[in-house]
């Protein structure tokens, strides 16, 4: 038996079979743009997510050489935050408002001051509002589109779009709904007395499930469109900073997981519910019925060496178009070669969209400081590596702060940037904890949905019998001779936002 996990990513889409025994016996990545007509917005086209959906499907049913008949069932991962709005006919209104997109910092405020203040909103929610999440963006279209509000009859997140696709059902699922700050997440339902409050009709919102329910099958035209039976499945699924870390084997307290993704995420689960006294962090539904999920989110991790990558290493990307090779890899190697822990004391700050964890700015910047005539190419790569990880770290440590059980004795890492031994290698020194990898974490989302979608159909009995097939595939080891370094480091690190945060807002106010 097999199941699909798919997951609609920011930067693409990526696909999946995964058989009983958790093995992935097929992958496939289509890759899309993301559109910034204004700095701070982030839109992408739906169509775009649909059409890399039916791309890799058929590519990996292709090179499974598996019968289609045999697969059970699909599992659903995406970005989350995001707003798809659909009119009457079922079409898109507008291109879809992504989760880092920041206009909606307004809308914001207006709704602590609806509710009587952030403390307020907090006991409705379990978590502040921040320009990211859905409901501050429909309350964006509500204000800014009234045309495109009143024509909606539906709103989306990006994984329940292609739910839609598939099954006709407009459905979400707990963990997902959780991040559209309209949630009751102590109760796993929608606040309704928030809704009304904000005056977002319920209806506007899909049916909301656990993340193990069926929540539709795929409909004739989508299976016939895609290349499989029709009626198979699709299971509820999770928003990917969240069902990642199923992916990854964070089922239990003690395990701390960082994504290094176009996103950073350090999260935990939960036993038990906690209340999110500061408000600074995230407490979802996690994707077990019985379990919650904490998290802090920095906006731009990978992105950062992407943008790096993109701005600052034509010469290095055109030689490994020639060759074959990857960029990245040039990259890690120079790295490795040519530079020195700590950068030669320069120090980045990876606001390149602005901040969500620790701090709520959309005004942030990036900033590299400290930088002299002796620096490198290779220097300025790895101190955007070591200033992500000194961001993560600061949301490690915020997260310790508000849940005094968690004390981790080793760190899981997934997404891209785990594939880059140099960067566990400087998480590893900058945490002062092993860093590993395991099986499966490389397909982030994809792999989690898979898991889910067995379990929710009755292939394991269990998220914790789906993942005993993970395996152990890398493990670093802290260095202790750098420990001394990086902690001077980090604490010059703490300091600069609040050093920097005016002239961040006089810089975008000009």
């Amino acid at each position: 038996m097999y199941v699909i996990g798919i997951d609609i990513g920011t930067s693409s889409c990526k696909s999946i079979i995964v058989d009983s025994n958790g093995k992935v016996i097929a992958s496939a990545t289509k890759e899309y743009p993301i559109y910034t007509p204004k700095p701070g917005w982030a839109e992408q086209e739906p169509i775009d997510w649909w059409n890399a959906t039916v791309e890799t499907i058929q590519k990996i049913i292709s090179d499974s050489y598996i019968n289609p008949k045999s697969i059970k069932g699909i599992g659903l991962s995406g970005q989350m935050h995001g707003l798809i709005g659909l009119n009457k006919n079922y079409e898109v209104i507008r291109p879809a408002l992504l989760w880092n997109d920041q206009r909606a910092y307004r809308q914001c405020i207006e709704i602590y001051d609806s509710v009587g203040g952030k403390e307020e909103l907090l006991k409705y929610t379990n978590n502040s509002m921040l320009p990211g999440y859905t409901a501050a963006k429909i309350l964006w279209l509500k204000e800014e589109e009234p045309d495109n509000f009143r024509n909606s009859v539906i709103f989306l997140n990006p994984k329940d779009y292609i739910r839609f696709r598939l099954t006709n059902e407009f459905a979400t699922e707990v963990s997902d709904a959780s991040g559209t700050g309209l949630l009751d997440v102590k109760n796993r339902r929608w606040n309704k007395k928030l809704l009304d409050i904000l005056k977002i009709p319920c209806n506007l919102l899909p049916k909301c499930f656990e993340s193990q329910n069926i929540t539709g099958y795929i409909t004739d035209i989508a299976a016939s469109k895609i290349g499989l039976p029709k009626s198979i499945p699709v299971v509820g699924g999770g928003g990917d900073a969240v069902i990642q870390t199923i992916g990854s084997g964070l089922i239990n307290e003690g395990v701390l997981g960082i994504t290094i993704g176009t996103a950073g995420i350090v999260a935990a689960c939960l036993n038990n519910y906690s209340f999110n006294s500061t408000g600074k962090l995230q407490i979802f539904c996690n994707n077990m019925p019985d379990k919650w999920h904490i998290m802090g989110v920095t906006l731009a991790a990978g992105s950062s060496i992407q943008w790096f990558k993109n701005t600052l290493c034509k010469y290095e990307s055109k030689q490994a178009k020639k060759t074959g090779h990857n960029v990245y890899e040039t990259i890690n190697k120079e790295i490795e070669k040519e530079s020195e822990p700590g950068s030669k004391n320069m120090i980045f700050l990876p606001y390149l969209m602005g901040e969500r964890c620790p701090y709520s700015d959309p005004n942030a910047k990036g900033v590299f400081i400290g930088a002299t005539l002796r620096h490198t190419h290779s220097d300025f790569a790895r101190s955007i590596m070591e200033g992500v990880s000194f961001s993560l770290k600061q949301v490690y440590q915020l997260m310790q702060t508000t849940n005094i059980n968690l004390s981790p004795k080793e760190i899981i890492a997934s997404g891209g940037g785990a594939s880059s031994n140099i960067w566990k290698r400087i998480l590893a020194d900058v945490f002062q904890l092993p860093i590993k990898t395991v099986s499966g974490s490389r397909y982030g989302g994809a792999y989690g949905a898979a898991l889910i979608a067995g379990t929710g159909l009755g292939i394991w009995g269990s998220i914790k019998e789906s993942t005993n097939f993970l395996k152990v595939e890398n493990e670093i080891l802290p260095d202790r001779k750098n420990y001394t370094k990086y902690d001077n480091l980090f604490n010059i690190y703490q300091s600069l936002y609040n050093k920097l945060k005016n002239s961040f807002e006089d810089l975008s106010e000009i």
